[in-house]
């Protein structure tokens, strides 16, 4: 799954191939309006978060958006294609190199006269894998969320709050900070706020240069939570968990023997008249609320 690491280095792998070259042949799967005409000079390849644009000389911008399907990929003229054609979405041929967007979910152009008017990237946060990144905006964006019931683990995916977050990072960072998934973005300091973004920012700088990814440089594998369920957490040894959550039912891992920093949550689950859970899962899942809170009083005694 693209991340913001690895749109950036896609990006830089583009921009090495395409910058500065003129556009000999460019075909979409469906009709683009702008189309970017042939012979025009790509001037720009930019990453913002999972969203990449290509800018040509006369102001137009093809914008894509990887979410978890997308892939860009550079051939040689001639050099056969990892991925069959049917799946392509956008080719753009330059003299010595082919560039393919294959299965991205969002491929539109627009012109560059003001990017703030475009619909998403308007609206997008700072992008973290810059060095330049504005730190205080995004916090200010996580203290100012539209929905401070939001789990933290939601906001910290949501690109208007800030760029280059994805799965991998948010379970890395929420791990990192020792934060519950499951506390609510309205209950956060400021200086808690800034502990996360600070440390994302870190850790998607930290492994721009390299094709795998290290979070926990201790840990076998690079990943202290991650893909690790059922083994035991590098820090606490309690098993780490994996479940689904949030409206995209993304995965998420934790470890709920550490983790516990605003773990005192709601209980919000529907109730019988008895106000006995209806559902066994729905038991399940208070009784591993308790738990957690049980353990989180005795850490703190």
């Amino acid at each position: 799954m693209p991340e913001g690491d690895t749109i950036f280095r896609t990006a830089a792998a583009l921009r090495a191939a395409l910058l500065g070259r003129s556009v000999t042949a460019i075909r979409a799967s469906r009709p683009l309006r702008p189309m970017p005409r042939v012979g025009a000079v790509i001037e720009e390849v930019r990453s913002v978060g999972k969203h990449l644009e290509i800018v040509w000389d006369d102001g137009i911008v093809l914008h894509t958006h990887m979410r978890m399907t997308g892939a860009w990929h550079l051939y040689r003229h001639g050099e056969p294609w990892r991925k069959a054609a049917s799946r392509a979405r956008v080719v753009i041929e330059v003299a010595d190199w082919i560039a393919v967007c294959f299965s991205a979910p969002v491929v539109e152009t627009h012109r560059d006269f003001d990017p703030r008017r475009h619909p998403i990237l308007g609206r997008l946060g700072p992008d973290l894998c810059r060095d330049d990144a504005d730190v205080d905006e995004a916090v200010s964006r996580m203290l100012a969320y539209e929905a401070p019931d939001a789990t933290i683990a939601e906001v910290l995916l949501d690109q208007r709050v800030a760029c280059g977050v994805g799965n991998v990072y948010r379970c890395e960072v929420l791990w990192a900070c020792e934060l519950h998934p499951w506390a609510t973005v309205g209950t956060l300091s400021r200086d808690e706020c800034r502990e996360l973004v600070s440390l994302a920012a870190a850790m998607l700088r930290a492994n721009l240069g390299g094709p795998s990814r290290v979070t926990a440089p201790k840990v076998p594998g690079g990943l202290a939570v991650y893909g690790r369920h059922g083994r035991h957490c590098p820090r606490c040894r309690d098993l780490v968990r994996v479940t689904h959550h949030g409206e995209a039912n993304r995965v998420l891992y934790w470890c709920d023997g550490c983790q516990t920093r605003h773990s005192e949550l709601p209980v919000r689950a529907p109730r019988t008249a008895e106000g006995q859970p209806t559902h066994p899962a729905e038991r399940r899942w208070l009784d591993e609320v308790r738990d957690a809170r049980a353990r989180s009083s005795r850490s703190t005694r």
